[in-house]
């Protein structure tokens, strides 16, 4: 960036705050702070070192190429950043928002190792593919011939859509069969919009319509239709179910009103967003206004939930952890969010008990850290006789998520799982036991990450498309 250059942007910050306010009434956001935003993403790319080993490049899931779309954004060549931000993930706009950057690209990039603040990666790929948007430079799906071959995928979450988009654009019939009444996945339903403008994924599922992608939504494999009856139908099969079964609480009054599990919190708030009816919200019972709410667990959707909760309007909000900061499994931007944004967190500390009907109160008892275990965390040890007891109108749990009986609900025992009751798949090919059926996403690696579920989709795709290819080789030789 130019001496010139810097002068107009640090102008543009100083101007925020005056300009806010003379000019929101008349324009909206975009037209406000569309300049600041160019430049400060310019800015940012410009401050990439091209370090001769990305380690922001081998650290992505998917391998980004981010060094060289963060040169051309610096060069305010967008369009062609856009063009090599694409071609390695099927949702860059998505990955920019909702990365935990912190533990990936930015956390291993070598100005932040070296002591002087990492780039802002996520929020440059954000930018450059929303200006894909506006600009029309993302391309709709038009395969250059359509094949017969199809292919049923079921879970419309990011590693099913992932592996859509790729499987339509080779011209292949594909089917997402999901059982929500909107396609995205914990993208649309258990991430909050502040974090995942519901919009943004929105776009992309009409995107895959509109290029031939059928969707049946509201619809329960097992239930509605039969596996096997998917298996007849198409020429291959990927289970994207992800993971949706919520990890509970042994206590004495777990069971009794006002304590509930974060999907359901999340996705109330979420179908509220959408303008949807939910009942159990009006009546307060998926509704953190004016309560005191404590959210148990220390990985993301701990801090979603909590992030949501303050926006609700609740009187405070606490996060119980059994560890310590740490040791914790979710984002550390996160954590810091949501203490900005007032959130009390209650480290070494995990629920003994439930007192009211409904809930009351939490009994907490202290914990400290002992010795590791066979992962090498420290394992967590209750101190005796440090419980005490923390009030409570709305206690959430956010535990994690562990995989359904697919074997079971689907009636296919020839389907292999593993101890963790996830699908077995070969890691390079995701075929999964079953000929001709693959797997991806969290089904198969437990709750992960977005981005990780993108590059299952992603490579199961390419599988799919040589497994279909078989045949015809076969004949040919």
């Amino acid at each position: 960036m130019s001496k010139r250059q810097m002068l107009q942007f640090v102008s543009v910050a100083k101007e925020m705050p005056a300009k806010r306010a003379a000019d929101t009434r008349a324009h909206d956001f975009h037209e406000i702070y569309g300049e600041y935003a160019a430049e400060k993403a310019a800015e940012q790319a410009a401050r990439c070192s091209q370090c001769g080993v990305p380690y922001c490049q081998t650290h992505c899931p998917l391998h980004n190429n981010i060094p060289d779309w963060l040169r051309l954004t610096a060069e305010g060549r967008l369009r062609e950043a856009y063009e090599i931000s694409q071609a390695t993930n099927t949702f860059p706009e998505i990955c920019g928002r909702i990365c935990p950057q912190d533990r990936l690209c930015e956390g291993n990039c070598v100005i932040e190792q070296s002591g002087h603040g990492t780039v802002t990666i996520g929020a440059v790929e954000k930018y450059i593919t929303d200006t894909a948007w506006e600009e029309g430079w993302v391309q709709p799906i038009r395969p250059a011939e359509d094949r017969p071959e199809s292919v049923g995928i079921i879970g419309a979450g990011p590693g099913g859509l992932a592996a859509a988009d790729r499987l339509r654009r080779a011209g292949l019939q594909v089917t997402v069969y999901d059982r929500y009444d909107r396609a995205g996945g914990l993208m649309t339903y258990g991430i909050p919009g502040f974090k995942l403008e519901k919009e943004v994924v929105m776009r992309r599922n009409t995107q895959l319509e509109e290029g031939g992608v059928e969707f049946v939504l509201n619809c329960n494999v097992g239930e509605d239709i039969g596996f096997d009856d998917l298996r007849a139908k198409h020429d291959a099969v990927l289970i994207a179910t992800g993971v949706y079964k919520s990890r509970d609480l042994q206590a004495p009054g777990v069971g009794v009103p006002g304590i509930v599990r974060a999907i359901d919190y999340l996705t109330a708030s979420n179908r509220v967003g959408f303008g949807d009816s939910v009942p159990e919200y009006d009546s307060g019972e998926l509704n953190a206004q004016g309560k005191r709410v404590v959210v148990i667990g220390g990985g993301d959707t701990a801090m979603d939930c909590v992030r949501t909760a303050v926006r609700q309007g609740a009187e405070s909000v606490k996060c119980l952890y059994r560890r310590d900061r740490a040791n914790m499994p979710g984002s550390q931007r996160e954590v810091q969010n949501a203490e900005e944004e007032g959130v009390e967190f209650v480290w070494l500390s995990a629920p003994k008990g439930f007192a009211g009907d409904p809930v009351e109160s939490v009994m907490v008892q202290k914990m400290r850290l002992g010795p590791p275990d066979a992962t090498g965390r420290q394992t967590p040890e209750v101190i005796e006789g440090a419980d005490y007891v923390e009030p409570a109108d709305l206690v959430i749990k956010a535990l994690g998520f562990e995989a359904e009986d697919l074997p079971t609900l689907w009636g296919e025992t020839a389907l292999e799982v593993t101890r963790w009751g996830t699908v077995k798949a070969d890691f390079r090919s995701h075929e999964t036991s079953l000929p001709g059926v693959f797997a991806v996403g969290d089904i198969v690696r437990g709750a992960s990450l977005v981005v990780w579920a993108i590059r299952d989709g992603r490579e199961a795709a390419d599988s799919i498309l040589d497994y279909l290819a078989q045949p015809a080789q076969v004949a040919a030789e």
